[in-house]
């Protein structure tokens, strides 16, 4: 996958999980305990995007923090700055999905990265 597809699907599947973050119920606190990092497994679906909520990946919190305290990872808040100013997922950098949207050349994340996005 060159490049240029390569964001284009990570950005898709960026804004998918949004979509699918309303509908996505609230998720307990991780345990201490430490976790090994599973890669995510999913059915890549027809034309490589998602077509529904139901095929946007997922994965769990424990996974998502395993992956973050090792850099494989970095977890991108998508809300708003005053949203994440008020609060967020310890580590996780700002990025707003709005300039996701209108600059996207210009996001700072290392797209080679594990980029795990929330919005809650």
């Amino acid at each position: 996958m060159d490049g240029t597809k390569r964001i284009l699907f990570v950005i898709l599947v960026m804004l998918f999980v949004l979509a699918a973050c309303s509908a996505q119920p609230t998720q307990t606190l991780p345990t201490l305990a430490p976790t090994a990092i599973v890669d995510p497994s999913f059915t890549q679906p027809a034309g490589g995007l998602p077509q529904t909520d139901a095929d946007v990946p997922r994965i769990t919190v424990e996974d998502a923090r395993a992956a973050l305290e090792s850099g494989e990872a970095i977890i991108v808040d998508v809300r708003s700055p005053s949203a994440f100013e008020e609060s967020h997922v310890a580590g996780a950098v700002s990025v707003p999905l709005g300039m996701i949207e209108r600059e996207l050349a210009s996001v700072p994340l290392n797209k080679e990265q594990w980029i795990i996005t929330y919005c809650t």
